[in-house]
């Protein structure tokens, strides 16, 4: 089934057809490093890294770019207040950025270019905006001149003649009108600077990412992405001036993420409503958050709760039990000479989930309807394990591949997939667990208990049941 994504440029679900056949140019808009990343940030890189797992589960390369905002008014502002070099200051948060990112699984982007690495390229791409009549100097900078571009709003759909009403000249702005946007700032005193053509200064926000996606992806490319709060103004001055440029289309689909709520507001760093991701991890595991990220299909609000967080753990203990119960199950399997109806029913419950699951993910990635499926092919798995007294391999090993691709595509179940499991260490576990079925017939059940809870400490669950002991990992 062909991938079909939601386009924010159209308002329209199209087929996706990349630039180049088998392969996918990917640009999203990385973080400006003056602060801890919080939920809402995660929300989009696990939203992407999803997406980005998808396209190279179907078959496609992926070049994936995500910038760093290493230079900016807030990271200014913020040394300022704390007494640290602008520079340090970055480099820590981006550091820390990166960090969180790994601990959230998400994939790293294959190039993580940084405004201040790129100052050359970037005055480079300012002087050929001056050249063709779409940039002037000011007083205090250099300034794109919105009303030259005849295409400005067409993917926020902002009235340009309201922006221009609605809006004035600030006093000390060099620039002729309202609208206009910097593309160059000259530097104030105590500020960090470059030397450029316009005297010393640093680069305008918006200019950096048009810059460095062109450099890495070329002039034009198949995805750029980000939160809803950039689609204005930061990507319709980014497509004004990327497109200025070059004379040509610059992105061929624009993708963006919903917000994540708290108590019916967007969680931002200047509401003071925002949740670190390492407050979060402290509390949860990480795949905890990714499953409550993609319960919610990307482009949909979020709302933040401990209720939904919960939810999410419980739902992760379910699959992850199923899991257990597969490999337990393996144990005594048995080869297949003859199906029942039972192993039809679940080969079709798993079939099905499959189908769905891609199908799901074929439509603009919605997570949501393909969690679903998920659950559908845990249910139908249990319910099989219930009802045979000797499982089908084959059977379960339908499951497994399934769910398998799962963990490939959400990130979860990974290291469970990745394991290998130590022999010495179910040797030693099955030796506790018959010295502990020695002491139970014996009655000493308080060492029979501490067997059970020290095991349970490091992440093994006993269950007794009429066929006796099985041991099972507990993940969350």
């Amino acid at each position: 089934m062909t991938i079909k994504i939601y386009n924010t440029l159209t308002r329209e679900k199209e087929e996706f057809r990349p630039i180049r056949q088998g392969e996918v140019r990917m640009y999203v808009c990385g973080p400006t490093v003056y602060d801890y990343t919080h939920i809402g940030h995660a929300r989009t890189y696990i939203a992407f890294d999803v997406i980005r797992r998808y396209l190279e589960h179907k078959g496609y390369n992926v070049l994936m770019v995500m910038n760093f905002t290493d230079i900016d008014d807030k990271i200014i502002r913020r040394a300022n207040e704390t007494g640290e070099d602008p520079k340090e200051l970055a480099e820590k948060f981006l550091r820390y950025f990166l960090e969180d990112m790994k601990a959230l699984k998400v994939k790293p982007a294959d190039i993580y270019p940084r405004v201040t690495e790129h100052i050359k390229d970037i005055i480079e791409f300012v002087e050929k905006l001056q050249e063709r009549g779409y940039a002037y100097e000011g007083s205090d900078g250099v300034y794109f001149e919105v009303l030259k571009f005849k295409d400005y709003g067409k993917l926020s759909r902002v009235n340009l003649e309201e922006l221009v009403k609605g809006a004035r000249v600030e006093p000390g702005e060099g620039k002729k009108n309202p609208e206009d946007f910097a593309l160059w700032k000259k530097a104030k005193p105590g500020e960090p600077k470059w030397e450029s053509p316009w005297g010393e200064g640093r680069p305008g926000w918006h200019i950096e990412c048009s810059t460095m996606s062109t450099k890495y992806l070329g002039e034009s490319f198949d995805i750029h992405g980000g939160g809803n709060d950039l689609i204005f103004p930061h990507h319709e001055n980014e497509i004004a001036q990327s497109e200025a440029c070059t004379d040509h289309e610059w992105v061929r689909y624009w993708m963006h993420t919903g917000f994540l709520m708290v108590n019916g507001e967007k969680m931002s760093k200047s509401l003071g409503n925002f949740i670190t991701i390492r407050e979060a991890l402290e509390r949860y595991d990480p795949e905890v958050i990714r499953l409550f990220v993609l319960q919610r299909h990307y482009r949909s609000p979020l709302d933040y709760t401990e209720d939904g967080i919960e939810h999410a753990k419980n739902n992760l203990e379910r699959l992850y039990n199923t899991l257990e119960n597969i490999r337990v199950a393996m144990e005594k399997a048995e080869i297949s000479f003859k199906w029942g109806s039972g192993e039809f029913e679940a080969y079709e419950a798993i079939r099905e989930a499959k189908t769905g699951f891609y199908g799901a993910m074929d439509d603009d990635f919605n997570t949501a309807e393909a969690m679903k499926a998920v659950f559908e092919a845990s249910n139908a798995v249990n319910r099989y394990l219930s009802r045979v007294e000797t499982p089908k391999e084959s059977v379960l090993r339908k499951a497994w591949e399934f769910f398998r691709i799962v963990s490939e595509v959400f990130g979860i179940f990974e290291d469970y997939f990745r394991e290998k499991k130590a022999g010495n260490e179910e040797a030693l576990i099955k030796l506790l667990i018959d010295v502990r079925t020695q002491l139970r017939k014996e009655r000493n059940f308080a060492l029979a208990d501490r067997i059970r809870a020290e095991l349970r400490e490091i992440g093994i669950r006993l269950e007794d049941g009429p066929r006796g002991t099985v041991w099972k990992r507990m993940r969350v």
